[in-house]
């Protein structure tokens, strides 16, 4: 049985056995199951070479035509140096050594030495070009991926989980950097240094040649032979650090409910496991490694002591003797030969990793929008804020709608409130309206216009979202505020924050508008974040206002402070009020009722809590 085969420990066994799929472990069981769920394909570490790639990789290289064209030369030169090293010894040796000639000596090491620091020079100059070539084209990489990422639909971002769409943006663009800087220039100096001492080996010997040849490919066939096992050895050993530090990272963020519930010793065993595995594929590596390299290193050996034997037999022929020099310097050029072959090794495993890389960074960079504005799509001059949704049908996945022929006409300046069971269709009917979806059937107009006609940037300026889960960029509270218009004032900001009646809390937190959020707004608490998204909503001045769920976050004292600002704030303002909290829709224009993706009642708060339907229970339920 192969070492990475090998049945795991029986702790492993045991804790496995007792609780399959505990929540927060993460295996590769797991994860193979829920891709196979969403129909994914799992991603391949490796790729096949592809030159459709490379060649759609060096498009990015033609803003840098005359650096790249500048690396090929040094690549070239550099790749011909080191033979030409090689070859100096010898005839150093041949020359005037042999003769006995001091100052031919001097002259010879002197410009041996020259060319060294030549060689060195250029060198630096490969390495040096080469890194800022990839850097440079993996920027323009990044950058061309985070601009399709922000002209992308929310379906997408819907389906793409936030792990996955980093990974692009590190270690696939970093796997390609290492193939655009390392793979192409190291193997090509490589390859040129080993047909440099093969020219010059069989210009010096042709019979030590033969020799070299008849070894060559038992070296390559060794490396291959080892190279492919230890790929495979290094992949899972890769994938299971992967697994624990996911683990680490889910049992780290739901430490709190791990505890809660007494999950700690479960938990602790699973992750056992995953440590147990880890350490045996580590071992694995170790094992293949360890073998690897003295078969390799003996193998040079054996190979040194046969061109002793040969070549000392062609030195000692009394008849046509080899001169010692051409025997050290056919030494060195066997050297210089045989040690491509681990690097060229290496150079095709980070290849295919490569090819990986860039299937995965092109295939974003492939994505189409699900829909995109016409060429002439309406800018009107003014909004009114007339919202109409007319027959409209939705599904985020075909075959799973989630609006039913949802019609409702919203006059300008009006509240109007949408209530509902959770999974109703509320947020959804928010997201039509805000044109980050188009509707499959019917159509949502504003102003009469159809959505799918007007610019989408004219109307997301006119737009004001408080979203149901906030969310606050890295930087201050008052960056936070004014992130949607930059060019809002300090004084501005505290005047929406007062409007709002919270201007004292905010104040209240250390530094005031100029405290950190951290981290997703880590920083402060969620009822702090929630008056952040709505100041930030006031500052915008917008024509439309959806409110989703908007003060569900903040305490019934804070609630009540701010129902007057909220009125201020809709005041002359179309406004979608979605909410569980009941309270806050007394003074909306008219109240819609979803039940199951369709409007099942609609009217004023007051006829509708006298029908004794649909609103009427909600409202006895929320004030038993």
């Amino acid at each position: 049985m192969k070492p990475h085969d090998s049945p795991p420990p029986d702790s492993a066994r045991s804790s496995r056995a007792e609780t399959p799929g505990v929540a927060g472990i993460v295996d590769h069981q797991t994860i193979s199951r829920l891709r196979a769920a969403k129909g994914e394909e799992p991603e391949r570490k490796q790729a096949p070479l592809s030159f459709a790639l490379i060649r759609r990789l060096f498009r990015f290289a033609g803003p840098y035509r005359r650096k790249i064209t500048g690396l090929f030369l040094v690549v070239a030169l550099r790749a011909m140096q080191i033979p030409v090293l090689a070859w100096g010894v010898g005839a150093i040796i041949n020359g005037p050594v042999e003769r006995g000639d001091l100052a031919g000596l001097g002259w010879s090491v002197a410009a041996y030495a020259a060319f060294a620091i030549f060689t060195e020079l250029t060198f630096r100059y490969r390495i040096k070009w080469a890194l800022e070539f990839g850097e440079a084209v993996i920027h323009d990489l990044r950058a061309a991926m985070f601009q399709r990422w922000l002209g992308l639909t929310m379906g997408y971002f819907n389906r793409q989980p936030v792990g996955r769409l980093i990974s692009r943006l590190t270690g696939d663009a970093e796997n390609v950097r290492v193939g655009v800087q390392n793979v192409l220039f190291v193997s090509l100096v490589q390859g040129g240094q080993m047909l440099g001492c093969a020219v010059l080996m069989a210009l010096a010997d042709w019979r030590l040649f033969l020799v070299v040849l008849g070894v060559a490919p038992i070296v390559w066939g060794l490396n291959l032979f080892f190279r492919r096992r230890l790929g495979d050895a290094y992949r899972r050993q890769s994938e299971s650090f992967s697994r624990i530090t996911a683990t680490m990272a889910e049992s780290v963020g739901g430490i709190r409910v791990t505890q809660s519930f007494g999950r700690e010793r479960v938990n602790a065993d699973h992750f056992r496991a995953l440590v147990e595995d880890h350490a045996r594929y580590n071992f694995a590596s170790a094992r293949l490694g360890g073998t690897f390299l003295p078969l390799l290193e003996l193998n040079a050996q054996l190979f040194m002591a046969l061109l002793v034997v040969v070549g000392g037999g062609f030195v000692l022929d009394p008849h046509d003797p080899m001169p010692v020099g051409s025997m050290v310097q056919f030494f060195f050029l066997a050297g210089l030969f045989f040690s491509p072959v681990t690097v060229l090794g290496n150079m095709f495993n980070e290849a295919l990793s490569a090819m990986a890389g860039a299937e995965r960074v092109f295939s974003v960079l492939d994505t189409q929008p699900e829909w995109t504005d016409p060429a002439d799509a309406v800018a009107p001059d003014h909004l009114e804020g007339r919202v109409e949704l007319r027959d409209v049908d939705f599904a985020y996945e075909p075959g799973r709608p989630v609006l039913h022929r949802v019609s409702f006409t919203a006059e300008a300046g009006q509240c109007i409130a949408i209530v509902g069971a959770t999974g109703s269709g509320k947020s959804t009917v928010a997201g039509l309206i805000a044109k980050f979806h188009l509707p499959d059937e019917g159509a949502v107009l504003v102003d009469g216009h159809d959505t799918r006609t007007l610019s989408s940037a004219w109307l997301h300026a006119r737009l004001g979202i408080v979203p149901q889960q906030n969310h606050l960029f890295g930087g201050s509270i008052l960056e936070n505020i004014r992130v949607v218009r930059p060019g809002a004032t300090r004084e501005e900001v505290r005047e929406s924050l007062d409007r709002l009646g919270c201007l004292d809390a905010i104040e209240a937190i250390p530094a005031g508008l100029d405290a950190e959020v951290g981290e997703r707004g880590a920083g402060l608490s969620l009822g702090q974040r929630q008056l952040v998204c709505f100041a930030r909503a006031l500052v915008a001045d917008p024509r439309i206002l959806i409110l989703d769920e908007a003060t569900s976050a903040i305490d019934p004292l804070t609630e009540a402070r701010t129902q007057k600002a909220m009125r201020l704030l809709m005041a002359g303002r179309t406004s979608f009020v979605l909410a569980h909290r009941l309270s806050t829709l007394r003074h909306a224009d008219r109240i819609i009722v979803m039940g199951g993706g369709r409007i099942i009642e609609e009217g004023d708060p007051e006829t509708l809590l006298g029908a004794g339907g649909a609103f009427a229970d909600l409202w006895e339920r929320a004030v038993r």
